[in-house]
């Protein structure tokens, strides 16, 4: 893993959207992604992105499981510690995966699953221990309503664009996306700006006034610069 996706392990999500809103993108937090049965965890990888299209019932069939173009040869291709990135359309009545193939993406060292739909067997998913970021649950399997078309191609998920290789990072906050040509920026400027957060938390708890700390005016930005020299 580069540096820069190390650094990103210890940068919170809403910080990247910050960072992500001075180069002008305003659409990277995922709609309807969040963590499934736990928290306190941050995943951060390269996205590897699933495509699901409206049911067509002659072709959404549990026939096509075994069809070269299916979940189950897409789960083959992934690499490993790739985070997995399903456009699900944001239906919520049909689960993408269940306990099965998730832990086939275990097996396959997939880092997460993320998806704008939901899932299945719930208990058996969690079981697994594969991180998933979703909206929930529901019993029907994905060909119900909707139909598998490909992977590794462009996708849409939460109302953001996912292209592969972009990197995804995941925490209690939900799922932010970071354009390929982005991560160096992201990961540069947003381990500065959690320092100077953390320095900004010391400050309040102290009992600091919030104008001219938040955002620091100059002389806050010189005892911030005079801090970080001497800690």
């Amino acid at each position: 893993m580069s540096s820069s996706l190390e650094a990103l392990k210890d940068i919170t999500t809403g910080t990247i959207t910050t960072m992500l809103l001075k180069k002008g993108i305003r659409r990277s937090w995922m709609a309807g992604a969040m963590p499934l049965g736990f928290s306190g965890k941050r995943v951060v990888g390269k996205a590897f992105t699933l495509r699901f299209v409206p049911v067509r019932e002659d072709l959404a069939t549990p026939e096509s499981w075994s069809k070269p173009i299916s979940t189950r040869s897409a789960i083959e291709a992934m690499p490993e510690d790739c985070v997995v990135v399903a456009d699900a359309m944001g239906v919520t009545g049909a689960g993408i995966f269940g306990d099965i193939l998730c832990m086939r993406m275990v097996k396959r060292g997939v880092s997460a699953l993320i998806t704008d739909g939901v899932m299945r067997d719930k208990h058996g998913v969690l079981a697994t221990g594969l991180p998933v970021w979703c909206q929930g649950v529901a019993a029907p399997a994905s060909v119900n309503q909707l139909t598998f078309v490909g992977w590794n191609e462009p996708i849409a998920c939460g109302g953001c664009a996912i292209f592969p290789d972009d990197v995804i990072v995941a925490d209690d906050d939900g799922v932010v996306v970071i354009p390929a040509a982005l991560v160096d920026f992201v990961a540069s400027e947003g381990a500065e700006h959690e320092l100077l957060e953390s320095w900004l938390v010391q400050e309040v708890e102290k009992g600091a006034q919030l104008p001219g700390l938040y955002p620091p005016n100059e002389e806050n930005k010189k005892r911030y610069e005079a801090w970080k020299k001497n800690r």
